[in-house]
This record gives C-alpha cells, structure tokens and sequence, in this order.
C-alpha cells in the first residue's frame, strides 16, 4: 500500500513536464523598442477621473508630439515614451489581485518606429499595428502578440508594458 501513492504521483509527471516546456517556450520579447523616459502624473483624483480610465475595455493615448488626449497638460516633466502610451482598463496577468489600469508603448515592435502606433480595435480590445497587421492582447494577457508576424516570430513580440502606480490623491502615476 504504501508503493502505490508515490506511483500514483510518477503518473503526472509527463503532465507537469509538458506544462513546463510550453510554459517555457512562450517568451515573449518586449524590450523591442528603444528605452525613453515615462512620466505621466494623473495623481490627483481629478485629473484622473478626465485623462483616465474608468473600467475594463476603456483606453486612452497618450502622445505628447501629438497633443493627445487634447487638452491634457503636458508640462516639461512629462514624457510619453517612443511611440507614446496606451492606458487601458485591463486584468494584469502577472498580478491578477492588482485592479490598477495597465500601460504600453504605442510603438509596435514589428515596425520599432515612433510613428507607426497601434491602435485599438473596439470590436476585439486588441492593439492592432497598422502596417504589419500584428495583433496584442493588451486588456488580459500582458501586451503579449496574438496574430500576425509579432505573434510568429520566435520568441513571440510583445508590447513594452508601463507601471501604473497608484498614487495617494486617488490617481495613477504613469512610469517606465
């Protein structure tokens, strides 16, 4: 009786060995793009109840060359990194007890140029890039590619995540 329990257990180790190797071969290479400077203070509450977000699926760009969102304040402490940032409302799958927004770089890391930014696709909340036709999952799985040549090359391209940090007057900070 007492040879059967450890034999019981040998029975799941191919099972926990194949978890292993797809586990491990899923990297995901998101220090694609050149490292800038991130800094967007939404600290205060009520700036961040106008330039944040409020819920799950809901996005904002930030791109200080561009002046989005309009009318926010940029100020010369305030850097959007390469290509400028996407805050979403979204489950952080490296903290899923964590309920703060999630941050990417606009850039795409296919094309590693400022100015080809992904965009949301309203219908699925993925980062789409516009030249290459790469897809992200950026609202449940970290920015990580989904479909297109991101998703092909080996190891998988993802987009360069932010903190977002919760501040003490009810915000967020935005910071590399």
């Amino acid at each position: 009786m007492i040879f059967k329990q450890p034999l019981k257990i040998l029975k799941y180790i191919p099972v926990v060995v194949a978890m292993f190797v797809v586990v491990s071969c899923s990297k995901v290479d998101d220090e694609r793009i050149p490292r800038m400077p991130v800094n967007i203070n939404l600290a205060d509450a009520g700036l961040w109840n106008v330039y944040g977000v409020s819920g799950f699926g809901i996005w904002r760009r930030f791109v200080r060359d561009l002046g989005e969102p309009a009318g926010f304040s940029y100020n010369q402490n305030t850097y959007t990194g390469y290509g400028g940032v996407l805050l979403i409302g979204g489950m952080d799958p490296f903290d899923p007890s964590s309920d703060s927004p999630l941050a990417y770089d606009l850039a795409c890391p296919v094309e590693c140029r400022r100015d080809v930014r992904v965009y949301v696709d309203k219908e699925s909340l993925e980062a789409v890039c516009p030249e290459c036709g790469s897809h992200y999952d950026v609202v449940m799985n970290g920015g990580t590619a989904v479909s297109g040549p991101a998703y092909s090359h080996s190891p998988r391209y993802g987009l360069t995540r932010y903190q977002c940090l919760p501040a003490q007057l009810g915000g967020y900070m935005i910071r590399d």
